[in-house]
């Protein structure tokens, strides 16, 4: 077999590349000439509408004589306010997350015992199908856990003995079987992950019945399989806050088109993973951590606003961080005043700051929040109402909880499972249901073909 040539390879791609570019430059006057709405979003920063949907509804600012007007963040589950249901669980000292996916799944709260028996549905379907582990985990550790989630997903269609089934019956079955079971994909991948690529010893533990899907992976990812009750109770309510998000965020609309297509419902999830996986997605928390980590060593004195508010200067300018110029957890596409998910997250993280002896770096992160706004508008011009968003305090309370950066957007898969799976329910069983597909104007010049000794 002939060797490859490293320095031929990297000039045949330099090559490549070059090519790529001179043949594949739109010209970014052609979006507005043919009224393209780029990221399916309107002139005035709202989305295209693409569906109607009961499953969630996201609020952050009202219209008033064709402009938008800020507004305090409401997020509704079943048109129940996202607050007033946490108060509710909360309130009676009962976990929420298997409540509220009843509720996201079926559109009502459940009676007492319906959610009993959901909990035992729940509690039949964590075991993972005999030998998964070892050949789909074990035997293909991947350095990124949502890389393991996505590949898990699509291949748990074949170990389902009936997996494109479309009846209502089975499509529920293998809603409730993934929302069980994406939990111990998840330990179970991670373990992996650490011992295979951080030389750390193999520990799995299997899912234990009685315990709520928080308890569970706490129990799960832990050598010893130790948590406390406050611990259970916050990734509770973390899992709650993440569990949907209207039909429109980027992952529920990948679940909801490849639903429409007809395929089945493993594909569809696992397209909804891949998407979650993405930095402008699900990936903001980690992206969160990593910036406050540049922050924590740039800024001498962390509670010193002129010093704060230099280094986020200096972020914007892409003059520090990851050069990206951006300042994440800012900002939100619907929510202005603020996102009501950070704003719960902030309160029960500021009580954990304190009884962890983390207030300072609590405090960094609220002073972030409070003059973010101000450095935009300073160094990039930018006016319009921004709020932190869930991304910006979820990362830190994972981080209290003493939870591993790699498990932050998987968390988040977990949780939005609930979601993805109400919303491809949604897709496949409305009446009239066609599959979605937008328009793409063509640019290219008309062209002959030319032959070879020609070219």
């Amino acid at each position: 077999m002939q060797k490859t040539d490293p320095a031929a390879s990297a000039a045949l791609m330099d090559s490549l590349c070059g090519e790529y570019r001179a043949h594949n430059r739109i010209d970014p006057a052609d979006y507005e000439r043919y009224q393209v709405k780029r990221g399916l979003r309107n002139p005035d920063g709202t989305g295209v509408m693409a569906g109607v949907t009961q499953i969630g509804s996201v609020l952050g600012y009202y219209v008033q004589d064709g402009e938008r007007v800020p507004a305090p963040g409401k997020l509704l589950y079943r048109g129940i306010d996202v607050e007033e249901l946490i108060q509710g669980f909360v309130g009676e000292g009962r976990f929420g997350f298997e409540e509220t996916a009843y509720l996201l799944l079926f559109g009502a709260l459940p009676t007492r015992a319906q959610l009993e028996g959901f909990q035992a549905l729940l509690d039949q379907c964590h075991t993972l199908p005999r030998m998964f582990t070892e050949d789909m985990i074990i035997k293909a550790p991947s350095p990124d856990v949502m890389n393991k989630l996505a590949r898990s997903v699509l291949a748990l269609y074949s170990y389902d003995e009936n997996p494109d089934d479309m009846s209502l019956a089975n499509q529920l079955r293998q809603a409730v079987e993934l929302i069980a079971r994406v939990p111990v994909v998840v330990a179970h991948a991670f373990a992996v992950k650490r011992h295979y690529y951080d030389d750390e010893s193999l520990y799995l533990h299997r899912p234990q019945a009685g315990l709520s899907v928080a308890e569970n992976f706490l129990y799960a990812v832990r050598h010893d399989n130790r948590y406390t009750e406050e611990e259970a109770r916050l990734l509770d309510l973390c899992l709650v806050l993440h569990a949907e998000h209207g039909g429109g965020n980027n992952s529920a609309f990948a679940c909801r088109v490849l639903s429409s297509s007809g395929t089945d419902t493993y594909s569809a999830v696992a397209a909804a993973v891949g998407s979650l996986k993405g930095p402008r997605h699900g990936g903001a928390n980690k992206k969160v951590m990593e910036m406050f980590r540049h922050i924590e060593s740039g800024v001498g004195d962390w509670a010193d606003d002129d010093e704060v508010r230099a280094f986020l200067a200096r972020l914007l300018r892409k003059e520090a961080g990851d050069r990206s110029g951006l300042i994440y957890g800012i900002g939100h596409a619907i929510y202005t005043l603020s996102d009501p998910r950070a704003v719960v997250l902030k309160r029960f993280a500021r009580r954990l700051a304190e009884s962890k002896g983390m207030l300072d770096e609590f405090e960094l992160f609220e002073r972030v929040e409070r003059l973010a706004p101000e450095v935009l508008l300073s160094v990039k011009g930018e006016e319009k109402v921004v709020c932190a968003n869930v991304d910006f305090y979820s990362g830190l309370v994972y981080k209290m909880m003493g939870i591993p950066v790699e498990l932050y957007t998987p968390l988040f898969a977990v949780a939005r499972m609930v979601g993805w799976c109400a919303h491809r329910m949604e897709e496949v069983f409305q009446p009239g249901n066609r599959i979605i597909r937008p328009a793409y104007k063509a640019v290219s010049p008309p062209r002959t073909f030319v032959p070879l000794d020609q070219r």
